[in-house]
């Protein structure tokens, strides 16, 4: 349960709040300079303005650069074709393949957010798990755009090139590859998960905020390797993998890039920070 619950987090990433400094890092190779920030996908009313650090890259950079196409993942043909890949649809619900016990603290919560389960019945258990999250985090206050939507929208009011590291499909893959875990699981981390949100959104958000990616890793990370290594291995390593040869390439031109991806891919040892570092670029917080 307890992996399972640091695999929903780490795929929400989502956390906020007020200190003065931020997840946004200057990188140098020579003369050449990237930006690379810390995205969180939903935030509070409160949160905004968000930090100088961010703005400052912004202002710094010629290209933005998020994790995927945010033109496509906010459109809402592709939504509507996530929605179905993520959904049953063979007549089948999720309470005929979770245990009755689980079903039943399912629909305590529902009904406790005064949802009903014909909302959700036809959801895989990735995405009624995501669900779950997101109707708390509403709850809690989270109703405001993210990091990536703000600045994926200054940048077309403000013409400024745009550009991603891997395509929307993508996310898609990798909610598919929580589905192949065992359902019941998936499902009770999101309602344990839950129950205690408050206090572990408090620690996420001073962390982020804070540009802490030690207190991050701490927090998210370190059981989450330990307890769920192939997952950690795909939605992590395996992309900053991927990511890490598109960004050295930016390095090698007078160009500057703002880079912004979920806060979890900057924190801990596996970290594109990390890995820049041992490659011998320069990484300054700023």
């Amino acid at each position: 349960m307890n992996r399972l619950k640091k695999l929903g987090l780490t795929l929400l990433a989502a956390a906020t709040f007020e200190t003065q400094a931020a997840s946004v890092w200057k990188v140098t190779s020579g003369t050449n300079t990237i930006y690379i920030g810390g995205t969180i996908h939903l935030l509070t009313p409160q949160d905004y303005p968000l930090p100088l650090a961010y703005e400052k890259a912004y202002q710094a950079a010629d290209k933005v650069v998020f994790e995927t196409n945010m033109d496509v993942i906010n459109n809402h043909a592709f939504k509507q074709q996530m929605k179905k890949e993520l959904s049953y649809s063979d007549g089948t619900t999720i309470d005929k393949i979770i245990s009755p016990d689980t079903y039943q603290s399912l629909k305590i919560y529902l009904d406790a957010r005064q949802i009903p389960f014909t909302a959700v019945q036809n959801l895989k258990p990735s995405a009624l798990a995501i669900s779950l999250s997101m109707i708390e985090l509403k709850h809690l206050g989270f109703t405001s755009e993210g990091v990536d939507y703000f600045y994926a929208e200054k940048a077309k009011q403000d013409k400024k090139p745009s550009g991603w590291l891997e395509e929307p499909e993508k996310q898609v893959e990798i909610l598919s590859d929580v589905n192949t875990k065992d359902s019941d699981d998936v499902i009770n981390y999101a309602l344990t998960d839950i129950k205690d949100m408050p206090n572990n959104m408090e620690k996420l958000r001073q962390s982020w905020r804070s540009g802490d990616m030690e207190a991050m890793a701490d927090i998210e990370l370190k059981d989450f390797k330990k307890d769920y290594p192939e997952v950690y291995q795909s939605l992590l390593v395996n992309r900053n993998n991927l990511w890490l040869p598109q960004i050295e390439q930016m390095l090698e031109n007078s160009g500057v890039e703002f880079i912004m991806v979920g806060a979890m891919h900057l924190a801990g040892p596996d970290s594109l920070l990390e890995k820049l570092k041992a490659n011998g670029y320069q990484v300054t917080k700023l």
